[in-house]
């Protein structure tokens, strides 16, 4: 089983590994809840998904028939005007056949054009705000991509009192000094004020260096159990972080196995040798 802790000030226990729904996005029924089989083998209790996920949403409304009580229930709209984001809200609700999420999410707000409509008067911001005033959901987070998105966040918690943030974190990344000192200005705000942070692309290798592309993740991943194992447990040696699996269900298995046999943060000489090996390196270059 994957050890839990709490989602900063939901005060929801969470598993440390989130189910990245995006692996929902173009899978049948079938293969969808065989990937349930799988989370509730290891205990996971959060599952975060978007509109944008392809059929993600509808894939995960049968399963909550029987189990909403068991997950944390997180989606996000990507839609920036208040209208456009309450439409998506709404719909989203609707293809997962709940009344209520517990997390909605301003998905992607890293572009200054983009966060100033979302944030400003009449963006989805608001919608988020009434959604939650009528029950509809019951927290509000954000999240990006991209080396700015630190800082971008850090804005945004300047803004509103978001109760997440999700970006991504992983060792070659944050060998980049400026993400790094980004990122770890925006953690201690979020320790600060109890904000959960959420982060993604634990298992990236790099662009993909061809075009064929073997498995559904828009970035190269890691493929051997043992080098996820050192990613994996790279990332959940962070006190207070959780690690939104990855984008392709059969990859999901190997990174679930290895949060669940986490016992230590690997040695930067340990990582390193990965990285140096498998010649490793940042999605995000500018």
């Amino acid at each position: 089983m994957i050890r839990k802790q709490r989602f900063g000030r939901t005060g929801h226990e969470s598993t440390v590994t989130l189910f990245g729904a995006a692996a929902l996005g173009r899978v049948t029924q079938a293969e969808a809840d065989q990937t349930l089989d799988v989370l509730l083998e290891y205990g996971v209790n959060h599952i975060d998904t978007a509109a944008s996920y392809g059929d993600a949403e509808l894939r995960i409304g049968p399963w909550m028939d029987k189990h909403r009580k068991d997950f944390f229930l997180a989606t996000k709209t990507g839609e920036r005007t208040y209208a456009k984001a309450k439409e998506e809200i709404h719909r989203s609700l609707e293809r997962m056949r709940v009344d209520q999420v517990d997390l909605i999410q301003l998905h992607n707000l890293g572009h200054p054009d983009d966060w100033d409509v979302a944030m400003g008067p009449g963006g989805a911001l608001e919608a988020a705000v009434e959604a939650k005033e009528q029950g509809l959901v019951r927290f509000i987070g954000v999240t990006g991509h991209g080396l700015h998105i630190a800082a971008m966040h850090y804005r945004s918690l300047q803004k509103f009192d978001f109760d997440s943030v999700l970006l991504p974190y992983n060792y070659p990344l944050m060998q980049n000094g400026r993400y790094a000192d980004d990122f770890e200005r925006l953690i201690a705000l979020c320790e600060e004020r109890d904000v959960a942070v959420q982060t993604i692309k634990s298992i990236t290798r790099g662009p993909w260096a061809t075009t064929e592309r073997t498995r559904s993740v828009w970035y190269q991943p890691l493929e051997d159990q043992k080098d996820i194992d050192v990613a994996v447990h790279w990332v959940l040696g962070r006190e207070g972080l959780f690690l939104n699996t990855v984008g392709d269900i059969h990859l999901l298995p190997k990174v679930l196995d290895a949060a669940s046999r986490y016992e230590r943060r690997p040695s930067d000489a340990e990582i390193k040798a990965v990285v140096d090996e498998l010649h490793m390196t940042p999605m995000f270059l500018g």
